[in-house]
């Protein structure tokens, strides 16, 4: 035996107390051995080959021979002090036999990593008990996908930065769609932010009701101005900005042809063409309030309490309190959101009073609830408030057995459609469209909706004869779209 075999063999007889143990010290494993000794971490290294061992040691690390795979291994490591184990050797059957044997000789309170190739071994060592099986392939793609999103949300906020530099002391239109929400009015309170940041004069426009009662009371409660688009001269504005719509004339009050400056928006892109002078479309982002948040931080602009209180509350909204569409973007605004916003205004703005008519839509729901299956359709009649839709939709969807709610109604000129799903299997905004056209409508996998013109229903001789042709009509075409027989309760 040479003096070097005779060392490591005396070096391995000795009992060593580390706080993290590395079993294989490949790329990987001496990786992340370097940055855990620039935490200050006492750690070992177990590795088979003996001249890398003594490498190790020469750049002051503890390092023992041995096998990761050999059962009597962990009998000569001290595991009072362990705070964690990590398997790392490129050789998965070997971590998955030192896996096993960690399990039966360590405490479980001790956090063990496992490195797998793939998938199937990845939940393999989870079924044999690791805390956490990584990839490392994965791992490089996900920092990589990461340091690219930084770098074109950068890109995007200096594209963002350079429009309204050429916009100073002019005046900039930005357009919601019909009857806003709280995520719709809190991105154009946002834009309008920025848009004074660089002394650009902004005014929120849009066209037809806030009727929601949760609507109203975020309007009131913040103090939020907006204008009706008759109340206001168009031409007047150098510049228009659409926020949570992307399409002139759909769902918003502008003519089809109207040339666009910004374009903020979260929906899914239809076939329909879309231009603007800066475009940012995220249909994978839960609210356009997340998009608006992250230019607001990557242009370093103050957000004051209200306008934090009305971003957070526009994306809890449009998430369904995160769980509707949800993506870590989502999380993360609302986490740097949170502790700048007015809870007592929040609280009150989840609280508010609800209107006689939400009351009497959500009786006739219930009372007219047509159900197939999982799917639960009602027609509700004639309705001045659209936005009660939603809400009873919401409402219905809690039903034992139903998966999937579609409530409509009739106005004086238009059908008004509302749907929400929790079945996976359903992408509802597809649906909406394969039922009742491209341009009527859509919206994400769980909650969308549509307006659809009378047309030749509007013929119909008495009230009565065209809410019946109106159910009929609706009805056909959704169960139709989902493959699915119509069928009473």
């Amino acid at each position: 035996m040479n003096a070097v075999a005779k060392e490591v063999s005396a070096t391995d007889r000795v009992k060593i107390k580390p706080t993290y143990l590395i079993l294989g010290s490949g790329s990987f494993g001496f990786a992340l051995a370097k940055e855990l000794r620039e935490l200050d971490k006492d750690l070992i290294i177990v590795d088979k080959d003996s001249q890398k061992v003594e490498t190790l040691r020469d750049e002051a690390y503890e390092a023992i021979v041995g096998d990761v795979s050999d059962p009597t291994l962990i009998d000569r490591i001290n595991t009072k002090n362990l705070a964690g184990i990590l398997i790392l050797s490129s050789d998965p059957e070997a971590n998955k036999a030192a896996l096993e044997n960690i399990r039966k000789k360590v405490p479980r309170d001790v956090y063990c990593v496992a490195r797998a190739p793939d998938v199937i071994n990845m939940q393999e060592m989870e079924t044999m008990g690791a805390d956490l099986v990584i990839m490392p392939p994965r791992m490089v793609a996900k920092s990589l996908s990461r340091s690219l999103e930084r770098a074109e949300g950068l890109r995007r906020g200096n594209k963002l930065t350079q429009w309204f530099e050429g916009m100073r002391g002019k005046k900039l239109a930005i357009v919601v769609h019909d009857n806003p929400d709280p995520d719709a009015i809190a991105g154009a309170l946002g834009l309008m932010a920025i848009a004074h940041a660089y002394d650009v004069i902004a005014d929120i426009i849009y066209h037809g009701e806030i009727g929601h009662q949760e609507n109203k009371a975020f309007v009131n409660l913040l103090d939020i101005d907006l204008y009706r688009i008759e109340d206001v001269e168009l031409e007047s504005y150098e510049k228009i900005a659409l926020i949570d719509c992307a399409v002139p004339g759909a769902n918003n009050p502008l003519p089809q042809n109207t040339s666009i400056g910004i374009i903020i928006d979260h929906h899914p892109i239809t076939d329909a063409e879309i231009d603007a002078e800066f475009l940012d479309i995220r249909p994978h982002v839960g609210a356009s309030s997340t998009i608006v948040t992250k230019y607001l931080q990557e242009l370093d602009i103050d957000i004051d309490s209200s306008l934090a209180t009305a971003l957070l509350y526009g994306i809890r909204t449009d998430t369904l309190d995160f769980k509707r569409n949800t993506d870590s973007a989502d999380l993360s605004a609302a986490s740097y959101l949170y502790p700048l916003s007015d809870h007592d205004v929040l609280d009150q703005l989840e609280r508010p009073s609800m209107s006689i008519e939400t009351l009497d839509v959500l009786g006739e729901a219930i009372n007219n609830r047509q159900v197939t299956g999982s799917y639960l359709l009602s027609n509700v009649g004639s309705i001045r408030d659209r936005d009660t839709l939603p809400q009873a939709a919401d409402y219905l969807l809690n039903l034992e057995g139903i998966s999937t709610t579609l409530v409509f109604g009739v106005s004086d000129d238009k059908i008004f459609i509302s749907g929400r799903s929790n079945d996976i299997r359903v992408n509802l905004g597809d649906v909406i469209k394969r039922a009742f056209g491209e341009d009527a409508g859509g919206g994400h996998a769980n909650a969308a909706a549509a307006q659809i013109d009378l047309g030749l229903f509007s013929s119909a001789k008495d009230r009565q004869t065209l809410l019946r042709l109106v159910n009929e009509a609706v009805v056909k075409r959704f169960l139709g779209a989902v493959g699915v027989e119509e069928n009473d309760e």
